[in-house]
């Protein structure tokens, strides 16, 4: 119990009382019963107010968080209790995640229910602890606030942003794609599996005239094919030093890595829904994660489970060794998308030839991270001495960017330089296109 500005003050007009009896003895007996008073009318305010065990405490979480996304965590309290009570609410989350809110509030009636609720935006992936929820209430009379902790001590785990993943089924579902700025590619013409007959266009391939339909119908009248399924796509993600920096998008605090990893489960999702293979291969110094290409929902989630808790690797990393090692273990024709960052032509070599190797095979896309921060200071007009420095490093390490993609496109990869909020709806437009072309 906590005692309140109410009661403080009742105190100090017992405390003048008792300073009265230096003038006259009679304040003294003032003091002893107004005092007796006050402790009576705690004891029955102490009587009156709900004890904690009146109100019942839940806490409704994911137990997995999705990294760099607002999660809501909702706190569920029910009352027994016989007045309405105000309460104070502190839910002891991970220290190490942000919270939008510390202190929640509300009022809940008796034998009613009070729901609020705060959001969660982790900034690592990993195993963390939730703690006990406390709340605090005033009583009947207003002396005393009582303070109850509720055991609420559970695990959870922050994972990559599987929320986005449920935005995407959901808006598939309602035909809303371009909500998150997927534009539907879908070429026809280009595949095996057929799709539907319409009338001859000028521009059709002379091949795609359906000589049956064109009979019965007296004109011409060509069949459209879409994409077949059954194809490659594996997911290579570099874990190195490159990949820790912030994206500097703007949110504060995501690394290049995470929004690598966000992407590669986001397009692995796709991959799965098309009736495509998915794999995943991590490297740092060396290769770290393997996932050999499969159909299904269930290689989406034994990705999301190898992902969740990759660390970053304080090294350089080793592309000749861990494109080497796919291409010995993963045979057939596949899109292979690797995701890791760019500084110099230099420690590019090994990516560039490499990923020049690959592409004898199969169809290679390199994917980097574009810096707005770099791009804002290469066209900012120089104010003091410093922005003429700034812009010529900025500058310099956008050629250098330049011609490590130019030469890579020259070597037959294909190269996708995003911001970090564009990435996963870049990478998704990307297979969904080479996909639509036929180029799996």
């Amino acid at each position: 119990m906590i005692p309140t500005l109410r009661l403080y003050l009742m105190l100090l007009v017992g405390a003048v009382l008792i300073a009265g009896a230096a003038i006259t003895p009679l304040a003294i007996w003032i003091a002893i019963a107004y005092l007796t008073v006050v402790a009576v009318l705690v004891g029955i305010d102490f009587l009156l107010t709900d004890r904690p065990a009146v109100l019942d405490v839940e806490r409704i979480n994911d137990s997995r968080l999705s990294l760099g996304a607002s999660n809501p965590v909702t706190i569920l309290i029910a009352s027994r209790a016989r007045r309405r009570l105000m309460l104070q609410i502190r839910d002891e989350h991970p220290d190490a995640i942000p919270a939008d809110s510390t202190i929640l509030s509300g009022s809940v009636d008796p034998f009613a229910l009070l729901e609020v609720r705060y959001h969660l935006r982790p900034l690592r992936r990993g195993d963390y602890t939730f703690g006990d929820i406390n709340l605090r209430y005033v009583s009947a009379f207003g002396t005393f606030v009582q303070q109850a902790r509720y055991p609420a001590s559970a695990p959870v785990k922050v994972y990559p942003n599987v929320l986005d993943i449920r935005k995407y089924d959901l808006l598939v579902r309602k035909g809303l794609l371009l909500e998150m700025g997927l534009r539907p590619v879908r070429i026809f013409g280009q595949g095996v599996e057929f799709e539907r007959l319409r009338e001859y266009h000028p521009d059709d391939e002379f091949r795609r005239i359906n000589w049956k339909a064109t009979a019965r119908r007296g004109k011409p009248i060509a069949a459209e094919y879409e994409t077949e399924r059954s194809q490659y796509v594996v997911s290579v993600i570099d874990t190195g030093r490159l990949m820790r920096a912030p994206a500097n998008d703007g949110t504060g605090g995501l690394a290049r890595l995470d929004y690598a990893i966000n992407a590669a489960l986001l397009l692995s999702y796709v991959v799965t829904l098309k009736g495509d293979h998915a794999g995943l291969l991590t490297f740092a110094d060396d290769v770290r994660t393997y996932l050999a290409p499969k159909r299904g929902k269930s290689q989406f989630y034994r990705m999301l489970e190898a992902l969740y808790n990759v660390p970053f690797e304080p090294v350089e990393s080793d592309y000749a060794r861990a494109l080497t090692y796919l291409s010995a273990r993963h045979k057939r024709r596949s899109l292979i998308i690797v995701f890791t960052d760019l500084v110099t032509l230099d420690a590019a070599r090994d990516l560039i030839a490499h990923m020049a190797r690959l592409a004898q095979r199969h169809l290679p896309l390199c994917v980097v991270l574009s810096d707005p921060n770099i791009t804002r200071f290469a066209g900012r007009t120089p104010v003091e001495a410093t922005d003429v420095y700034r812009r010529g490093v900025a500058e310099m390490l956008l050629a250098e960017r330049r011609v490590v993609l130019e030469t890579l496109h020259r070597s037959g990869v294909l190269t996708l330089d995003v911001p970090a909020d564009r990435l996963s709806v870049a990478v998704i437009e990307k297979y969904l296109e080479l996909k639509g072309r036929g180029m799996l």
